[in-house]
């Protein structure tokens, strides 16, 4: 099933800083920013067991669990389970993504995605989220930036198990989608090579954005839109360097990144449009892309991502974006 069947609207919301990702956030912090993207029209959210080690999904099954459960798209992820016991979040192996959620819960995560840990994961979450079901489940980081030269493994791992296991429930009616949900373009391009199992759609973060999408339109675009397979941008803002941030692939931003994105910056101020308002709508524009989920740690930021949504870009502002090679040739952009 297409996955844009049923996704009300092509604004999401993105849990990952309600598990405390860079920092600590209150907790009534954290749900006056989904109270916000609640009643900012938002009705698809996104989270993960690993945002905090299950900290995000308590946090927002603590404010969906105040509305009716068909009023909104739910999506979550397996491949990690969420342990009792505890460890150190500082401490923990994370490849490329060290200390992402060293100010979440401190209990432990292991890896799992086999068939039996994705059923498992689910139940799980289904507690956290306080709800009976997920409307699309991700298979979550089987990719080289968290396992690098280990990742075909992990890939293997997913694709026997927790693929085929997400498959029979997509078929029985259990979820109404899956797929992977990655950083990185590699484990997607193999999935579509597969004969089976078929997944719905994909979430894939951070690499389709003003600042990196090139690898993305090459092939993986091309081939999802063949195949039917939607696309959901996570991360448009690129960790947040380009919503005013100083992070880049979830660490400090080198000095390449900040400087292309100064460029940036001055030519939407040139145009008079806001650099949020180009991130935004620049990874809507692809065809494949089914929808955007901006992740946000304050109400405020809710606000800004509906009005960037909505802003009015002018088309020689991105005229100007590919005369200054700041994005592809190729790459799709606004028509109206």
């Amino acid at each position: 099933m297409s996955i844009r069947s049923f996704l009300p609207g092509s604004l999401g919301f993105g849990t990952a800083p309600l598990g405390n990702m860079y920092r600590a956030i209150p907790d009534d912090e954290a749900a006056a920013t989904v109270a916000a993207a609640w009643d900012e029209g938002t009705r698809y959210f996104d989270t993960a067991p690993f945002y905090g080690a299950g900290l995000a999904e308590i946090r927002l099954g603590e404010i969906l669990a105040a509305h009716p459960r068909d009023e909104y798209v739910l999506s979550s992820k397996v491949g990690r389970l969420i342990l009792d016991e505890t460890e150190d979040p500082s401490a923990r192996e994370l490849g490329e993504k060290g200390g992402l959620f060293e100010h979440g819960r401190p209990n432990k995560i292991v890896y799992d995605y086999s068939a039996d840990g994705a059923r498992r994961s689910i139940a799980d979450s289904l507690k956290r989220l306080k709800t009976d079901r997920l409307d699309i489940v991700w298979v979550h980081d089987v990719a080289p930036d968290f396992w690098g030269d280990e990742w075909l493994g992990a890939f293997d791992s997913a694709r026997t198990g927790a693929f085929r296991a997400l498959q029979k429930l997509r078929d029985e009616g259990v979820i109404k989608g899956w797929g992977l949900g990655v950083n990185r373009v590699e484990p997607l391009e193999l999935t579509l090579d597969l004969d089976e199992p078929r997944p719905d759609a994909f979430l894939l973060a951070g690499r389709y954005t003003l600042l990196d999408h090139e690898r993305a339109l090459q092939r993986l675009f091309p081939a999802a839109e063949e195949q039917g397979v939607d696309i959901v941008v996570g991360g448009p803002y690129s960790s947040g360097i380009l919503a005013g941030g100083t992070h880049f692939e979830y660490q400090k931003a080198p000095a390449s990144i900040v400087a292309k994105v100064e460029r940036l910056k001055a030519l939407a101020e040139r145009f008079g449009i806001t650099i949020k308002a180009a991130a935004l709508q620049f990874s809507l524009a692809h065809p494949v892309t089914a929808a955007v989920i901006p992740g946000a740690s304050r109400p405020s930021r809710v606000a800004e991502d509906v009005a960037a949504l909505r802003e009015k870009v002018p088309a020689a502002f991105w005229t100007a974006l590919r005369e200054e090679k700041l994005i592809a040739p190729d790459a799709p952009v606004p028509t109206d």
